[in-house]
């Protein structure tokens, strides 16, 4: 029989490639997909079109070019505390390889991944091709305890004598939830205690509306044994550019090493300096992003909160999570499959991102990292849900068969 592999079989299509070609076929605004709408500073890309002209156009070293490497290691130490060498950063194709590969190299078949759900949809995946398998910790919605947070007992559960490491993601994506010091010492004792790795997600480090973010690198216990990830995507709205990093302890950087030269060896050689410029940046730029996304999050929020949502204020990232029950829905695919059609908007239902799909079902994810005009669009058509479509009608068209746009 002619087939793909077992262990990509039941891996289709991404979700926000599906939300976003419904929002293409409807001419819906896409809240969906996390990509902005806006390009990203100037300064950088000119920084990118002078290494394009002058070089260096060819192969990077595998761990990136020096001027990367050593911007990454001032930016560690800059805004977070912590202390690397140039020789302990590795660069990717993004920060999705910098997982993928992570995995590979810390991962033997057999191994288990503890994850907390909802997940970036390209864990279980890596997971998957390591030949590891995912245990599974839930984050709960809690609303009336501020946000999303996870039972302790449950995640000492999770570990069992195949648990190799941990993967987080902090600020989290879908949730918003920015995790606490608490939390990560918590998290730092059953590392330390089960002799376990952790893998932290840091894409939206410069994301955090209340407070500062914490990376678990800077917890006692965990420096040895974690791979900070992080990218140029997100902090500076380049996200086709795919310039992303890991920061990790000698040990552990050689073991990456050996799994990136052999999945993209390097990548995008003239982005490199041109990122440099980008961490280098005063701290003027942080702060002015920082408050625009900040004035985004409030603007989008306030305005489904103005249509009826159960809005999940997020702590950190660009995503926000509302609660669709209060307006007389309770499934997110049929809801998200609906909206592109008969609403003209376009959102992501978060129970794709959770195995145990029911405790996402009564949410859908809105992203924020799009212009005022185009959040303002938005609200004023997600108006039209109070005007008598039903959850009947959301059902009714579930794979967004309907024609036209609104």
């Amino acid at each position: 029989m002619i087939r793909g592999a077992d262990r990509v079989a039941g891996f289709g299509t991404t979700i926000f490639a599906e939300m976003t070609a419904l929002a293409n076929r409807h001419r819906a605004v896409n809240l969906g997909q996390g990509f902005p709408d806006f390009d990203g500073p100037d300064f950088i890309k000119e920084a990118a079109i002078e290494a394009i002209r002058s070089g260096p156009n060819q192969y990077a070293p595998t761990g990136g070019l020096p001027t990367l490497a050593e911007a990454i290691c001032r930016h560690q130490e800059r805004f977070w505390g912590l202390r690397y060498t140039s020789e302990e950063v590795t660069v990717y194709a993004g920060a999705t390889e910098a997982i993928f590969a992570s995995l590979q190299a810390l991962c033997d078949p057999g191994d288990e991944v503890i994850l907390f759900e909802p997940f970036y949809d390209s864990y279980r995946a890596s997971v998957a091709m390591a030949g590891a398998r995912e245990r599974v910790v839930t984050l709960h919605d809690r609303p009336e305890t501020g946000g999303f947070s996870y039972d302790p007992e449950a995640l000492e559960a999770a570990v069992g004598p195949r648990t190799r490491l941990i993967l987080l993601n902090t600020p989290h994506n879908p949730t918003g939830k920015v995790y606490s010091r608490a939390e990560l010492e918590h998290i730092a004792e059953i590392c330390r205690r089960h002799d376990l790795l952790l893998v932290s997600d840091e894409v939206y480090e410069h994301l955090v509306y209340e407070g500062t973010h914490l990376s678990p690198a800077a917890i006692p216990g965990l420096e040895d044994r974690t791979v900070v990830i992080s990218s140029a995507g997100k902090t500076f709205s380049l996200t086709g550019w795919k310039i992303g990093w890991t920061c990790a302890p000698p040990v552990l950087t050689k073991a990456l090493r050996s799994a990136h030269q052999f999945i993209t060896f390097c990548n995008g050689t003239p982005l490199q300096p041109a990122v440099a410029a980008g961490l280098d940046a005063p701290d003027e730029y942080y702060e002015r992003f920082l408050d625009g996304y900040r004035h985004r999050r409030d603007r989008l929020c306030s305005g489904l909160e103005a249509v009826g949502f159960g809005v999940r204020r997020p702590q950190g990232t660009y995503f926000v999570l509302a609660d669709i029950r209060p307006l007389g829905f309770d499934d997110d695919e049929a809801f998200c499959r609906m909206l592109p059609a008969e609403v003209g908007v376009a959102a992501v239902p978060p129970s794709s991102f959770y195995l145990h799909r029911d405790a996402g079902r009564h949410l859908v994810r809105f992203a924020f990292c799009k212009t005022e005009p185009v959040l303002d669009e938005a609200v004023h058509r997600l108006h039209r849900l109070t005007q008598g479509i039903t959850s009947s009608q959301a059902e009714s068209v579930p794979r967004g068969a309907r024609k036209g746009s609104p």
